[in-house]
């Protein structure tokens, strides 16, 4: 077994960037090469900016290259919530932000001919409890009311047509959903931004941000220093100290994932007979996918703990208990891969970007990142030439997390208090 992520395992580099010299002097400095930090390169090189895209370890090697590859519709807080914490105008704006990042995905992958395995499956949300399906039953009309989107409802009676399991009391289908190879397409978008003049740096941790004037700064990294007219921080769940503001804003959960071993075609239908990405309405949710060769990626917050090899294999064990449980005919599975990496929640689990003293930020996706930072990596670029409109999630309060000044200590609690509400939900 594997403790690596799948995705990253099975994509080619798009090159070794380790050794690229970190410039003295760019228009922009990009500190995080994920989806939001290749995404703004990339549209900053085509512009014609000069921009260097800093990061401590490798392409994609955090959030963007652990997650389970799905790019879907809908907030995290759920439409119905959307709507009562903001209202139908804003709500429904928000809601569309997240079709408009999917199409965002689309074009760039088409755009660049980028192979990475993508296409609208479809996204199936799991009642976990009677009450939920009533719930999916009222966002249904909600949605169709305020947003003009149009979901299917799937009774437990018929929920054999998408999912070969007992456990779920219905479902919601978005058509709008898509999956793809998140470690060919992170790899994709850096090998375009390389080629379109950027400097792709890699090995090449920020160790303090020293600001000059207005947004102007010297970015101090392991391998040099580069002067920047602009800064542009897209470390998401890896938000650490150089950017103390930024990181009391952000709550590093953990997630994890298992992959299996290759599946025959007849046992692939019978779990996901559509192809689906899948996720059930628990707190500790489990989603689920088929990968682009046969496997079964089965992920959730199995732990409300960090990443690290010991973390990794026990969530994993948890993982596969819960595997069988929903498809019992996989107790024999062998696993391959089993891997974990941090999820950025924010207190009110909404999307933050904007900038605060000469910084730009995104973060915060709460879970949705593979087309939020992807799009919101091109909208910044606008935002940061001027265009307050491309910023959607604009003007809305960012909250520190109480006490959080450090490593993430109050975890535990989360996960408690998780259980409960899924226990008793």
């Amino acid at each position: 077994m594997k403790l690596t992520p799948y995705w990253l395992d099975t994509a080619e580099p798009s090159g070794d960037y380790r050794r690229t010299p970190i410039p003295e002097n760019v228009d922009v400095a990009v500190i995080g090469a994920g989806f939001t930090g290749v995404s703004a390169a990339l549209e900053l090189a085509k512009q014609g900016a000069t921009v260097a895209l800093l990061e401590r370890h490798t392409v994609g090697w955090g959030a963007s290259g652990r997650n389970g590859g799905m790019a879907t519709t809908g907030l995290a807080i759920g439409f119905s919530t959307a709507v009562k914490r903001y209202g139908n105008t804003r709500a429904v704006e928000m809601f569309n932000e997240y079709n408009d990042a999917i199409d965002t995905v689309e074009k760039l992958v088409g755009d660049y001919g980028i192979d990475c395995n993508y296409s609208r499956y479809g996204k199936l949300s799991l009642a976990f409890h009677p009450s939920h399906y009533e719930g999916m039953l009222r966002s249904q009309e909600l949605l169709a009311t305020l947003a003009d989107h149009h979901v299917r409802v799937i009774p437990k009676s018929e929920i054999h047509s998408e999912i070969g399991s007992d456990f779920y009391h219905g479902a919601m289908l978005d058509p709008m959903g898509a999956g793809l190879h998140v470690g060919k397409f992170v790899h994709g978008l850096a090998g375009a931004a390389a080629n379109a003049g950027a400097f792709v740096c890699e090995n090449a941790g920020v160790t303090e941000l020293k600001r000059i004037s207005g947004t102007v700064h010297d970015v101090h990294t392991t391998r040099g220093i580069t002067r920047a007219k602009q800064v542009l921080v897209a470390t998401s769940g890896y938000t650490g100290g150089i950017t103390p503001w930024l990181q009391r804003r952000v709550i590093p959960v953990g997630s994890f994932i298992i992959v299996t071993e290759p599946l025959s075609d007849d046992v692939v239908n019978r779990i996901l007979p559509n192809r689906r990405m899948a996720s059930d309405s628990k707190m500790l949710t489990y989603y689920f996918r088929i990968t682009p060769d046969n496997r079964l990626l089965f992920g959730g917050r199995a732990r409300f703990a960090l990443s690290s090899p010991d973390s990794d294999v026990k969530s994993g064990e948890i993982l596969h208990k819960a595997m069988t449980e929903l498809f019992p005919y996989l107790a024999n599975t062998r696993v391959d891969y089993t891997w974990g990496g941090l999820v950025d929640l924010s207190m009110d689990q909404i999307v933050h970007a904007g900038i605060h003293d000469g910084v730009f930020y995104s973060l915060n996706y709460s879970g949705h990142g593979v087309q939020m930072a992807t799009h919101m990596g091109k909208k910044m670029v606008q935002y940061m030439a001027g265009d307050e409109t491309a910023n959607v999630w604009r003007g809305i309060k960012n909250p520190p997390v109480p006490g959080h000044f450090g490593p993430p200590w109050f975890l535990p609690l989360i996960g408690a208090y998780a259980k409960v509400h899924d226990r008793f939900s």
